[in-house]
Order: C-alpha cells, then sequence, then structure tokens
C-alpha cells in the first residue's frame, strides 16, 4: 500500500500478450463446460441454451430491459418479489445490444457475459500477476475458471460483469490509477449490491495513501516520494474517492423515491425476497439442521468444510500480507455472501466474486510443477463442467 502510485502497469498490448496463456487457458475451460451443458441438456431432452439465458435471475434482468422496473410478483404467503431488487446495469447493456444487433435482449445477456467472464478472467491475471508474478495469475484464472458453480460465468447473469469491474478497479488502485478505480466502482455499484465492497476497496486504500503521504512527508514538507504526494495525484485520489460510491447509492436512492419509502426503500423490497442480513444466523439453522437426519448430515459436513474452507483461505491470504485493498474487497464479500439470509443454494456462486480467495491456491500451484499443476486444474475442469452440467439440469436456481 505504500508505493501504489509508483508501480507502473504494461502497456495494453503487452498486457494482453503477457495474460495470452491465462485466457486460452479459460476459454479452454469455459468451452469444455458448455460443451459438457450441451451433451447433458441433449441428452435429457432440454435446451442448453435455455438453462443459460432464460431460467430464474435471468428472466429477471430481462424483463426489467424490455419492460423497465415497475414488474412484481406477489406468492401465496405474502411475499413480493419485486424487479427492483435486481440492479440495472445488465439489463442496460442487454437493452443496448438488441438496439443495435437482431438480437434479443436473453441473446445480449449471454454476449454481454461471455465478454464479460473473458474481462473477468483477464482482470482477475491482473490482479495476481501485479501481486505474485505472471504463473501464479495464470493459476488464479484457472482456479476461478474451474470453480463448482463456474458454469455461471457464461449465464445470463451478473456476477461475470461484476467481477471483472470490480477486478479491474482493484487492479486499478493497485497501480495507483485512481479516477478509474472510482468510475469502475461506480459501474461495480450499479451491477450488485455487493458492489459496497468495491467501493470500500477504493475508499480504504485511498485513506491508507493519503495516511502514508502524511507520515512519509519530511520535516520541511517535502514529500520523500516525487508523485506520491503531489497536487494532481491527491485530486485524483479524491475524484476517484467521490465516483466510487455513486453508482450504488443513486440506485438505492432512486428506489426509495420510486416506491415512496425513502433512504430504506430498498432493503424493503429485499426483504420482500426474504433476503436480509443476519449475521449467518438462518445459514448456521439451515447447516444444523442438516445434521438431523441421514444422509442430509453428510450435506452439513460438506457445508462445514466448505465455510471452513473460506474461513482458512482468507485468513491465509492475511497472513500472506496481501494488498490490503484486496483484504477488504473479499471480506465485505465473503460476509455478505455468508451471513445474508438468501436462498442458501445460491450462496457458492454469491461467493465467486471473491476471487482473492484463491490467490494462496495459485500461488501454492505456481511453485509446483507445470506437468503436476497442469494435471491438477484439468481433473478439476472435468470435474466443474460435469457438475456445472448436472446443476443446471436441476430444479433449483443456482
Amino acid at each position: 500500500m505504500t508505493d501504489l502510485e509508483t508501480r507502473v502497469a504494461p502497456s495494453h498490448a503487452g498486457a494482453l500478450r503477457r495474460a495470452a496463456p491465462a485466457l486460452a487457458g479459460y476459454a479452454a475451460v469455459r468451452a469444455l463446460g458448455l460443451l459438457a451443458l450441451f451433451l447433458w441438456s441433449a441428452a435429457r431432452d432440454k435446451s442448453a441454451y435455455t438453462l443459460l439465458t432464460a431460467r430464474w435471475d435471468a428472466l429477471w434482468y430481462v424483463r426489467v430491459a424490455e419492460l423497465g422496473y415497475g414488474y412484481e410478483v406477489r406468492l401465496a404467503n405474502g411475499d413480493v418479489h419485486s424487479n427492483l431488487a435486481f440492479f440495472p446495469l445488465l439489463p442496460w447493456l442487454e437493452r443496448l445490444v438488441a438496439a443495435v444487433s437482431p438480437l434479443s435482449h436473453a441473446d445480449g445477456g449471454f454476449l454481454v457475459s461471455l465478454c464479460a467472464s473473458l474481462a473477468a478472467a483477464w482482470g482477475v491475471f491482473a490482479v495476481a500477476d501485479h501481486v505474485y508474478g505472471r504463473r501464479a495469475g495464470v493459476c488464479a484464472v484457472l482456479l476461478w475458471a474451474v470453480l463448482p458453480v463456474g458454469i455461471v460465468q457464461s449465464m445470463a447473469y451478473s456476477e461475470s460483469l461484476f467481477t471483472a469491474l470490480a477486478a479491474w478497479s482493484l487492479y486499478a488502485v493497485l497501480t495507483g490509477r485512481w479516477v478509474t478505480a472510482g468510475a469502475l466502482a461506480l459501474s461495480a455499484g450499479l451491477t450488485r449490491p455487493v458492489g459496497l465492497a468495491v467501493v470500500a476497496a477504493v475508499w480504504v486504500a485511498a485513506v491508507a495513501s493519503f495516511v502514508w503521504d502524511r507520515g512519509a512527508a519530511q520535516p520541511s514538507g517535502a514529500q520523500s516520494s516525487p508523485r506520491a504526494g503531489a497536487p494532481g495525484t491527491r485530486a485524483r485520489r479524491f475524484l476517484g474517492m467521490f465516483l466510487a460510491p455513486l453508482g450504488a447509492a443513486g440506485y438505492v436512492l432512486w428506489v426509495g423515491h420510486h416506491t415512496g419509502r425513502g433512504p430504506l426503500g430498498y432493503l424493503d423490497v429485499q426483504a420482500g425476497w426474504r433476503n436480509g442480513f443476519d449475521g449467518g444466523y438462518a445459514f448456521g439453522r439451515f447447516v444444523v439442521e442438516k445434521f438431523t437426519s441421514f444422509p442430509s448430515a453428510l450435506a452439513g459436513v460438506g457445508l462445514v468444510l466448505g465455510v471452513a474452507s473460506v474461513v482458512w483461505l482468507y485468513v491465509t491470504g492475511v497472513r500472506q500480507r496481501q494488498p490490503l485493498p484486496l483484504l477488504v474487497y473479499t471480506g465485505i464479500v465473503t460476509a455478505l455472501a455468508l451471513c445474508a439470509s438468501s436462498y442458501f443454494g445460491s450462496k457458492p456462486r454469491l461467493l465467486m466474486p471473491a476471487f482473492p480467495l484463491l490467490l494462496p491456491l495459485a500461488l501454492a500451484l505456481a511453485k509446483t510443477r507445470t506437468r503436476r499443476s497442469a494435471a491438477i486444474l484439468g481433473a478439476m475442469g472435468v470435474a466443474s463442467a460435469v457438475y456445472g452440467a448436472f446443476w443446471l439440469n436441476g430444479t433449483g436456481p443456482p
């Protein structure tokens, strides 16, 4: 954190050449996942493309793109599912694609997700490469690709778009590009509620840089670094901080005005979906209930091990002294995913944007022989493809 403004990022062409192996590997994993999905779906007489573009959240995004906000479903138990719960950037992009091409809104969502997933993979590589080097960057991208729920990266959902914006915002912070970081954080805040994690990372990093500037100042008032405390740098940092929260705050305030319920109106919308932050109480009770019978107890053991793994990876990242913006971002994304009273089957995909959790594993893989790491990632890729095909052909939303 002490030299964010003095670290030089490579040119765009050089950065793309450096990331090429990671992007090629990522594309291969995603192609394998899509192939498995299409074969599995065909065997079950289902449309794989429909599973990717026209089920669950994808339908809600398309409705926003086609009809705007105001659509809601009232359930028999009194719950109200409003499309105001879905942030607007993905529907805006779907509408843009449909306006400038013969593609439908659903097609646009699929295209945006495909492009965004590649941008996200490049962003993950850029962050990991910056922190740990190129080999770790390649491993981080491939680990993100072979997550059990990696197929979501190809769905008309907002996870890929959000991860791309978050990763590149974090990279901009790490390289001292404050206005870019703030603009990307603004866009991330228009994509998902967890965009607040990106905002927090930008703000914490900026405040830490201000503190460092002040502490590094010499008694005469001169700066120890010719750029770190320059007025232009401070102004760009302030501008980045100003821009960062505008997306999330703007949409939340608009929802409050639209519903007539004030600044907390968005929380009421989420409550209609039975979403809220309860500190993990509902999720903990869900896990405990798994141990009341067999074989559901096996699922309970798996959930406990999964949560323990996530916590262990975060603690390992702290011990490995990951940059402060990554720790802040990852901590908030993880806390919101695990401690929200949302649909429990969605928690794995809610954790997917927390890619810095994978950095300790990427670093470990980067230190092994290429043949061994390739074998491990190849086996994980096949398992991810099979699981993704099985998962999407199930009954519940991912």
